[in-house]
């Protein structure tokens, strides 16, 4: 499936729009867009929410059609114990989540130990748990501990756009991590000249623009074929006014899902 995640409502759901979006309210955008499936992705309120807000938000969901995902950082096991009751609220079958989190950085040794006494619930629970490729841990790393593991519902949430930042090539990032994605993060990605031409920023693109070969992810990995979510996300930067802001994000939204959409 083809999805939304929170990080497509960056800036809609910040404090810097007039009138921030509620998480009801992306559920009910993503489905006027033809979609149903959103991840609930390193989402700061949902961890806020009491039980009725909770159950409120799991049946606007349910009643609109969605499947939902959920997804936030760090393994410790009460953490991960959090989210798998949180993914029973939302009929959610899979959590995304990396191995750092705020609060929390593990020794590949320590983070191994974590997610063994963690993943016999999931499994239990048939919830699947997608750990992020991002520029913190080396990708062979993060394959390392997974397959150490050796769990059917322990795998990789691919976003080959963050192992730049470790001196990664995405496309190596891809064909290293194929047999073990389970998620997608789809976001297109560029490096741009800074003024006086004094270094790069690497940022967000909309999709079909930027770098990212994502033909190639897609014959390496066959998220279709294997019945492996992607999920649509951004990396926009801030437009000089919430208007501008807003309009591109949504914007880029729709040229994501037409890209995808085009490859079906």
């Amino acid at each position: 499936m083809i999805g939304l995640g929170t990080y497509a409502y960056f800036w809609q759901h910040s404090d810097r729009a007039p009138q921030p979006l509620s998480l009801i309210g992306a559920f009910e955008d993503t489905r006027t867009q033809g979609i149903d499936l959103f991840q609930i992705c390193d989402y700061a309120p949902l961890e806020q929410m009491n039980d009725a807000e909770l159950r409120n938000a799991a049946s606007a969901a349910r009643d609109l059609g969605l499947t939902i995902e959920l997804g936030t950082k760090a393994i410790a096991p009460e953490h991960l114990s959090r989210f798998l009751k949180l993914a029973e609220i939302f009929d959610a079958h899979l959590v995304r989540s990396m191995l750092y989190g705020p609060d929390s950085r593990p020794s590949l040794a320590e983070a191994e130990t974590w997610l063994r006494s963690s993943i016999r619930d999931y499994e239990s629970a048939n919830v699947m748990l997608a750990l992020e490729t991002y520029e913190q841990v080396p990708t062979l790393d993060l394959i390392g501990v997974i397959e150490r593991v050796g769990s059917d519902r322990l795998g990789i949430c691919l976003d080959p756009a963050n192992v730049t930042a470790q001196l990664e090539q995405p496309r190596t990032c891809v064909e290293q991590t194929a047999a073990l994605t389970k998620n997608v993060h789809v976001k297109d990605f560029a490096f741009a000249r800074q003024p006086g031409w004094v270094g790069f920023t690497y940022s967000g693109a909309q999709m079909g623009t930027g770098l990212h070969d994502y033909a190639h992810l897609l014959a390496t990995v066959r998220p279709r074929e294997r019945g492996i979510n992607e999920i649509v996300e951004h990396w926009l930067p801030w437009q000089d006014d919430p208007a501008t802001t807003i309009r591109t994000e949504r914007e880029w939204t729709r040229a994501t899902l037409d890209h995808l959409r085009s490859t079906l």
